[in-house]
């Protein structure tokens, strides 16, 4: 597995369903300099946890647009595949609703590029290319500042739904650490302290938190 975090995203131009309507050469370029972006792979159209993740995000959305953050989400479906899962109602497991983009990565290269892809190409004895693992992708996501850097990164396997709260806190710490210059110790949430990175700065920081 590939760890992009300090990285340049790797670039990419796919369709995308925006809102329930088809937009080609889509890419994260358009971010560059304006939004952090929060890029995250499901698994597939008309599954089971992913309408979950799909959705949460969906109802947290203006809090993440508050802070100025773009939320993209990509599978190795078909642009065709996503349109008709966005018009699938909630009670027959659509996500219906749904207004950020999804990209269509049918081709499995973004999800390859992004080492999310959950098996690989090789050859069998007669010479004949063939792929070998679910051509789909692992939940991962990966948080991607203005510059178009990577700086946080998580991979769940399939079975494993991420938490949407979990996403937040990375964004308000990487916009805390952005703003301040100040690092976000464990379990820092927004409105806590953070610390100076240097020894003074984690002494002070470790003896209020003992007191």
């Amino acid at each position: 597995m590939a760890v992009l975090v300090g990285k340049r995203a790797p670039s990419f131009k796919a369709t995308a369903v925006i809102d329930g309507e088809f937009e080609e050469d889509y890419s994260l370029d358009r971010y560059l300099g304006k939004k952090h972006v929060l890029f995250y792979f499901y698994p597939a159209d008309f599954t089971f946890v992913c309408p979950t993740e799909i959705l949460a995000f969906q109802e947290r959305l203006a809090d993440f647009e508050k802070k100025g953050v773009a939320v993209v989400g990509c599978s190795t479906d078909s642009h065709f595949s996503h349109f008709a899962w966005l018009n699938t109602p909630h009670d027959r497991g659509g996500i219906e609703g749904v207004t950020y983009p999804l990209v269509a990565d049918a081709t499995k290269t973004i999800a390859a590029n992004y080492d999310v892809l959950g098996g690989h190409y090789d050859y069998n004895e007669a010479g004949e290319m063939i792929f070998v693992g679910s051509p789909v992708a692992y939940r991962g996501l990966f948080l991607i500042d203005k510059d178009g850097i990577v700086r946080h990164q998580l991979v769940n396997d399939g079975p494993l739904g991420r938490s949407i709260d979990e996403a937040m806190r990375m964004v308000d710490a990487l916009q805390h650490f952005e703003k301040f210059g100040e690092v976000c110790p464990a379990d820092w949430e927004e409105g806590k302290q953070g610390m100076q990175a240097t020894q003074e700065g984690v002494s002070n920081y470790l003896g209020q938190q003992s007191r």
